[in-house]
């Protein structure tokens, strides 16, 4: 038996994890399988409601934010079906990254790729375009074999990248669909056996990085690097497949890295930045040595992922890969000639095109540059400033980060937008699922 939890209270207000959105929707339900949340759909439909659903809030933007009826996903979680003859993995929408991935490795499997952070849901991630760093192997969303969806009449469809005309447009569109084309409840992901990652990290001059960047893309299967502002310095990280033995980071010098200075000591400097912003530039040379070089041996979810507990802001721009160094070297000159005090280091990843009509790297080989600030901080100027740069890029705005761009700019960096929108216009013609974020990047 399913059922659908509701609470008709507008003081439900949502927010997401920054605390820089919120919501009071009119019905805030909780399906616990797919009919009951076609259910949810035909009600809110017939009722004259806007429908969104909404993950664990990790996007920056006001995608998931509605007065109508929000869909909270707790109840929809969990393993469906693996078919390791198929190498697949089938997925309720609503599950947790991080529990996706430890369901995996318990049964010795692991997806090809993913970004840094999983406390996101499964739909919430493939929905707005997450990804990692690699120089083959391409975002959580390029990495779906099938899609089901609940339309905006209430339907229920099933997609997959076997599928022809109709429903492998849809497939190719609703990868990375915003939350616009209909609600995912099951993800189906190709998954592969468990193998194992050498992560070696160590810090590197941002000259070197930015001269030698094209060889180092090339030569590692995963490179990413950050650059602390107000310094010349850069962590970089190399993940190469190995074949063994795994050898993880001490549990103690992991406590360290990762907890006490990413996160707890990290926490205090960024606070004390926000209270004095003339000893930024001070805390940036100390913080850029304070993380020395590692090396550790781990499969792939333990490399790939950290844990991010201080709160923050972003904007990310997806620029053409060859643009890259350009673009960088712009920024280091604006935040050195401005009287911008930037806390967060600036993270550069890259990715393989793919085929997906509005993923960010969709058509190109593309590198990814994003800049944070500390939650609470004026952040509006910096940011701007910074969008001028990767919009004369021909940048692509991260789905779930903060940005200025709407329809116009939008249709002319993604060659098959209008695509995107048509596609739209026959699935959901009465805007079920718009808001106010949908009507400025897709147009109304």
């Amino acid at each position: 038996m399913t059922s659908v939890r509701s609470a008709n209270s507008r003081a439900a207000t949502w927010r997401n994890w920054a605390g820089n959105v919120t919501a009071s929707p009119q019905r805030t339900v909780s399906p616990s399988s797919t009919e009951a949340l076609a259910e949810v759909v035909r009600r809110a439909a017939d009722d004259g409601l806007r429908v969104k659903a909404a993950g664990t809030g990790h996007s920056f933007t006001a995608a998931a934010a509605t007065d109508g009826v929000l869909i909270r996903p707790e109840r929809l979680t969990g393993i469906r079906r693996i078919d390791r003859e198929a190498g697949t993995v089938t997925v309720a929408a609503g599950t947790p990254l991080k529990a996706l991935n430890a369901a995996l490795a318990a049964r010795g499997l692991s997806l090809t790729n993913m970004g840094d952070v999983m406390e996101q849901t499964v739909s919430g991630a493939v929905s707005t375009g997450t990804h990692g760093t690699g120089r083959d192997s391409a975002s959580v969303a390029a990495q779906i074999r099938e899609l089901e969806l609940v339309l905006a009449d209430g339907s229920v469809t099933r997609c997959s990248a076997e599928g022809t005309g109709q429903e492998r447009a849809l497939f190719d569109a609703a990868r990375v669909g915003l939350g616009a084309l209909g609600v995912i409840t099951e993800v189906t992901f190709g998954v592969e056996p468990e193998f194992l990652l050498t992560a070696r990290e160590e810090p590197m001059p941002f000259d070197r990085v930015i001269t030698e960047f094209d060889q180092l893309v090339a030569e590692n299967e995963h490179f990413e690097f950050y650059w602390f502002p107000h310094t010349d310095s850069c962590n970089t990280k190399r993940n190469n497949r190995s074949t063994g033995p795994a050898a993880p980071l001490p549990r103690m010098r992991g406590w360290v890295d990762d907890e006490l200075l990413s996160n707890g000591v990290f926490q205090a400097v960024c606070a004390l930045g926000k209270a004095v912003p003339a000893t930024v530039p001070g805390i940036a040379r100390v913080s850029s040595r304070a993380l020395s070089a590692r090396t550790y041996t781990d499969i792939p979810y333990r490399v790939f992922t950290s844990p991010r507990r201080v709160r923050f802001v972003e904007m990310e721009y997806a620029v053409p890969r060859a643009a890259l160094t350009g673009a960088l070297r712009e920024l280091k000159s604006l935040v050195e000639r401005s009287g911008f005090r930037v806390s967060f280091p600036v993270e550069v990843r890259t990715a393989p095109a793919d085929d997906i009509p509005l993923s960010t790297a969709g058509g190109r080989d593309t590198a990814y540059v994003a800049v944070h600030m500390y939650r609470g901080t004026p952040h509006e100027a910096y940011f701007s400033a910074v969008e001028r740069i990767m919009t004369a890029h021909a940048g692509r705005p991260h789905w779930g980060k903060l940005h200025s761009r709407d329809a116009a700019y939008l249709a002319g960096v993604y060659p098959r937008f209008t695509e995107f929108t048509a596609l739209r216009d026959r699935l959901d013609p009465d805007r079920v699922f718009a808001n106010p974020y949908l009507r400025r990047v897709l147009g109304e």
